[in-house]
């Protein structure tokens, strides 16, 4: 064999070490920013956080000192909500001020938003102002959209006088001329006022424009006018007007209006031929049409009429609401029919349908008027620790019928119940129930009952403080004379 003369090296695999590789290349990543600059998400999500509007400002101001930091529509819209929700109005004008040095974006619905703030606040001239400051910051002139905001919140206020100037503003100056959502705001501002006429001359205006014809809302407005004014005749024949000249087709809210026209004027049988007439022309009553009708046959005692309406909600797959069930359970409480009130109100919450704190008043009044006052008692206890809410309404019921009957030693129960939960009885109520504990001969209980409710801000009458002190001196308790009497020079100091 030949060997190759050529020879490799021999080399030591103790001596042998890897070859190292190349540096990898260096990232060319973004320049850094600063640590600790604030983005205007953060900055946002700060302000928002910030329940103190002073130092929500000064984050604002922060920001804005860091090198490469502009603000833009969004904080702007960010600070001016914080301030205004919590009435800094003045420092609303003076970052207002600023804006107009500003050079980004800004979009009205910053101004709509204040608009709503300053109406709330009662400052309805700045409402106005709110709607001219658009075109000089915003740098575009209001779109109707704004226009019928600051229209329909002026109107709201009963500040014609505004809304005149508003609207003078709005037919010489801008490009958007007003639409038909500003017309029927005027039709509404007319019938809410009852002055059906200059409702009337909306509406003929609106005819006489190319691109602002009368709609749904425009009739349905006009015909809840003249339902609330007793013109049902009249009401009608909007309506037809509406179908035949204008070919809208109604739907059932406008329905509404005439069934509740009618029930309010206490024709519902008139009411339910509105509802047959819709079933005939495709258009399927919903709960609102039906409990409307609930409540006309109520009102004028109709139950069997009410029963059967209510029967028919739930034959054609309605689900009657908390109001519907009210309505009827009212009105088998003051029938009499409390039974039948108690297995309706268990029928709701079989039913999932939660009871709310007016169908609890009208269960406790009917209690009450059948005397069985021991149920109402258990219930005003309990109901609290089964999560349903009880307003002053609910125990005043209780508390007039306990006095009334001069059930005093309950009365007094509850009065305790009553203010360990915060609430203070009826003015009348109180003194009545002094004077009845003090004639009665139960001073003691008058004396406590009278510290307990001068203690919440109660002030009993002159006349009552002479009915205590003569009633006690007669039990020739002066000790409490001498404690009542320096009580009545606090409370009237």
């Amino acid at each position: 064999m030949k060997v190759s003369s050529s020879r490799v090296p021999w080399i030591s695999p103790l001596k042998l070490t890897k070859p190292k590789p190349d540096p990898p290349p260096e990232a060319t990543a973004e320049p850094r920013r600063k640590r600790g600059f604030i983005p205007h998400a953060s900055a946002i999500s700060m302000m928002k956080r910030e329940k103190d509007p002073l130092q929500a400002l000064k984050i604002f101001n922060a920001v804005s000192q860091q090198t490469g930091f502009n603000h833009n529509n969004a904080t702007y819209a960010t600070i001016l909500e914080n301030l205004a929700r919590r009435n800094e109005f003045r420092t609303v004008d003076r970052v207002l001020h600023q804006m107009t040095y500003e050079t980004c974006k800004f979009h009205e619905g910053i101004f709509v938003n204040l608009m709503n703030h300053f109406s709330r606040a009662s400052l309805h001239d700045r409402v106005l102002r709110a709607f001219f400051s658009i075109q000089p910051i915003v740098r575009e002139k209001p779109s109707p959209k704004a226009l019928a905001t600051c229209l329909n919140l002026l109107l709201a206020s009963n500040r014609v006088d505004l809304a005149r100037n508003l609207l003078l503003h709005a037919k010489r100056g801008l490009t958007h001329k007003p639409n038909v959502c500003v017309f029927n705001i005027l039709v509404k501002y007319h019938c809410k006022k009852g002055d059906i006429d200059s409702a009337f001359e909306v509406v003929k205006e609106m005819r006489n424009s190319d691109s602002c014809r009368p709609n749904l809302v425009t009739y349905s407005t006009l015909m809840d006018g003249l339902c609330k004014i007793g013109r049902l005749k009249e009401a009608f024949q909007v309506f037809e007007e509406m179908v035949s000249r204008d070919r809208i087709v109604p739907d059932p809210l406008t329905y509404n209006v005439l069934i509740n026209g009618l029930c309010r004027g206490g024709k519902p049988e008139r009411a339910g031929n509105v509802i047959e007439f819709m079933k005939s022309n495709g258009c399927r009553p919903n709960l609102y049409n039906y409990s409307a009708l609930v409540n006309g046959f109520c009102k004028v005692g109709k139950l069997q009429d009410a029963k059967r309406v209510f029967a028919e909600i739930k034959g054609c797959g309605l689900k009657p609401d908390t109001v519907t069930y009210t309505s009827l359970i009212d009105f088998l409480c003051r029938s009499g029919k409390i039974a039948e009130a108690l297995d309706l109100l268990e029928e709701m919450k079989e039913n999932g349908c939660t009871a709310d704190t007016v169908t609890f008043n009208v269960i406790l009044g009917g209690l009450c008027r059948e005397g069985r006052l021991e149920e109402a008692l258990d219930m005003l206890e309990k109901l609290p620790y089964q999560g349903v809410y009880l307003n002053k309404g609910s125990y005043r019921i209780v508390l007039n019928s306990l006095t009334q009957k001069c059930e005093l030693k309950r009365a007094k129960g509850l009065l305790g119940l009553m203010l360990s939960r915060g609430f203070l009885p009826h003015y009348a109520t109180s003194n009545e129930l002094l004077v009845l504990l003090c004639k009665e001969g139960m001073v003691d209980d008058a004396v406590m009952t009278l510290f307990d409710l001068v203690e919440m801000g109660f002030k009993p009458g002159l006349d009552t403080w002479e009915v205590l002190i003569g009633l006690i001196c007669r039990d020739r308790k002066l000790l409490y004379v001498y404690e009542i009497l320096d009580e009545l020079v606090v409370t009237n100091t």
